[in-house]
C-alpha cells in the first residue's frame, strides 16, 4: 500500500472482528479493535483512527448511533466510516450514508472485494479501468496483443461506492468475469453512449446481469420514439439472440437521457449530443473538483470542409475544458482519415487541436479502427504527441491498453 493507514473496527460477532483485523493487518495496517461499541467511540475519539470500520446490529450502540456520534466530534473530521454488515438493504445503505458513512460493505465479505473497497475510500480518487479501446468490432490475434482486441468499455468506480460502466462492447464481458471473482453484490450504472453493435453487443454477456440482487439501471438516448429499453430489448429478439431481457435475474431499470445534468450522489453526470450518425451522448463527470470526460463516437471535421462545424467544435471545447482526463475517438490517422469522412469518427490532428484548445491535462486516445495494429496504434500515439508538442501544449497524451487503470 502507499500509505501506512491506522484503522479501529469494531463488531460485537468476535469471529467477524478477527477477518475484517486480519485482512487489514495483512495488508500492512495497523488495526485496534473492540467488540463493545460503547467502549470503542471513547477510544475512537483518542485515537484518531484514518478509519472506522463498524458493524450495523450491535447492542449499545448501533453501527448507525456510531457514525453519528463519530461526525459530531471535530477531532475526528478527517475520518473515514465504512460500515460491514450483513444486512443488503437498499434503506440501510442509504440510511448509513445519512448518517455520514463513506463506504458500506456487505458481510460476507471478500479479502480483494474488502481492500480495494476501503482503499479506494480513503484514497478519494476517482478509478478509470479500460476493458476495450477498439471501436467498430473485435479484433483478437498477434497483432492486438498490447493494445487489446475488445471493443468499447469502460469503468469508473468513485469512492462514495458509486459504479459507473461506460458501453457495453466485448470488454464488458472481461469485466462481468473480474467482478464475479471479486464476489459480492453489484450495483452499477450502465452508460450507453449509443446503440451502434459495438457498444451494446455484449451485454447480453455480461454475467453479472443474471445474477439475483444485483442492481442495474441502463442510462442511453433514445431514438426518436423508441426508448433506451426498446433499443436494448431489440438487440436481444428470439429472432437474433437467444435469450431475452426477461432471462436476466438482476434488477434492471432504464432510463432515457437527453443533454442535461443529472446529480448521481456526491457526482455530477453531463451530457452533450455528440457528431455522430443517430443519437450519441458525450459524459463529463465531475467529482470533488475533479472531470473526467468520455467522448466517443465523435467527428471532427477538418477546417477546409464544408461539414465544419465551428459552433458544435467550441460547443464541445467548453464542453470538456479543464478536465483532468479526456477519453475520446480518435479512430484515424491524419491519411486515412480523408477516406472515412462522414464515417462519425476523428482523426488525429482534429482531436489533438480540441483538447489543447480546451486545456485538457490527460488525453487517452481511444475507439481504434479495427485495421490498425498495435504498431499502428503506438504511431498514432507519437504523432499525437508530436502535435502537442508543436502546439507547445500542456495536454498529456496517453494510448491507454486494455486492462490498465488510472486514479485521479
Amino acid at each position: 500500500m502507499a500509505q501506512s493507514y491506522k484503522f479501529y473496527a469494531v463488531d460485537d460477532d468476535a469471529y467477524s472482528l478477527e477477518i475484517v483485523s486480519r485482512y487489514l493487518r495483512d495488508a500492512g495496517y495497523g488495526v485496534s479493535t473492540s467488540t463493545s461499541s460503547t467502549q470503542a467511540l471513547s477510544e475512537i475519539v483518542e485515537q484518531r483512527p484514518d478509519c472506522v470500520i463498524t458493524d450495523l446490529m450491535m447492542p449499545g450502540l448501533d453501527g448507525l448511533e456510531l457514525c453519528s456520534r463519530i461526525r459530531k466530534e471535530p477531532a475526528l473530521a478527517n475520518t473515514k466510516v465504512v460500515v460491514v454488515s450483513g444486512k443488503a438493504y437498499e434503506f440501510d445503505r442509504r440510511r448509513a450514508r445519512e448518517m455520514g458513512a463513506n463506504g458500506y460493505v456487505t458481510k460476507p465479505i471478500n479479502r480483494e472485494g474488502f481492500l480495494s473497497s476501503v482503499q479506494r475510500i480513503l484514497e478519494d480518487k476517482i478509478v478509470v479501468d479500460f476493458w476495450g479501446v477498439r471501436g467498430t468490432l473485435p479484433v483478437p490475434g498477434p497483432k492486438t496483443v498490447r493494445f487489446g482486441g475488445n471493443t468499447s468499455c469502460v469503468t469508473m468506480s468513485f469512492p462514495d461506492e458509486s459504479y459507473f460502466i461506460f458501453d457495453a462492447g466485448s470488454g464488458i464481458r472481461t469485466l462481468g468475469d473480474a467482478l464475479m471473482r471479486r464476489g459480492g453484490r453489484v450495483t452499477a450504472k450502465i452508460f450507453i453512449s449509443h446503440p451502434h453493435w459495438d457498444h451494446i453487443n455484449a451485454l447480453p454477456f455480461f454475467t453479472p446481469l443474471y445474477i439475483r440482487g444485483n442492481e442495474f439501471e441502463i442510462l442511453g438516448a433514445a431514438h426518436g420514439d423508441r426508448s433506451v429499453r426498446d433499443l436494448i430489448k431489440a438487440q436481444m429478439d428470439d429472432v437474433f439472440f437467444p435469450i431475452t431481457l426477461r432471462e436476466f435475474g438482476a434488477s434492471l431499470s432504464f432510463r432515457d437521457l437527453r443533454e442535461e445534468t443529472i446529480e448521481v450522489g456526491s457526482i455530477q453526470v453531463k451530457t452533450m449530443l455528440l457528431s455522430h450518425p443517430g443519437y450519441c451522448l458525450g459524459f463529463r463527470m465531475t467529482y470533488k473538483g475533479r472531470s473526467v470526460c468520455y467522448i466517443t463516437d465523435n467527428e471532427l471535421y477538418l477546417p477546409t470542409m464544408p461539414q465544419y462545424n465551428p459552433h458544435y467544435v467550441e460547443r464541445l471545447i467548453d464542453f470538456v475544458r479543464d478536465a483532468d482526463v479526456v477519453i475520446t475517438d480518435t479512430t484515424y490517422t491524419d491519411e486515412i482519415y480523408p477516406q472515412r469522412v462522414d464515417f462519425g469518427h476523428s482523426s488525429v490532428s482534429q482531436v489533438v487541436d480540441f483538447v489543447h484548445r480546451a486545456k485538457v491535462k490527460e488525453l487517452y486516445l481511444f475507439h481504434h479502427d479495427p485495421s490498425e495494429t498495435d504498431d499502428d496504434v503506438e504511431r498514432k500515439h507519437a504523432a499525437a504527441c508530436k502535435a502537442l508538442e508543436k502546439l507547445g501544449s500542456s495536454t498529456r497524451c496517453i494510448a491507454p491498453p486494455e486492462g490498465s487503470q488510472i486514479r485521479i
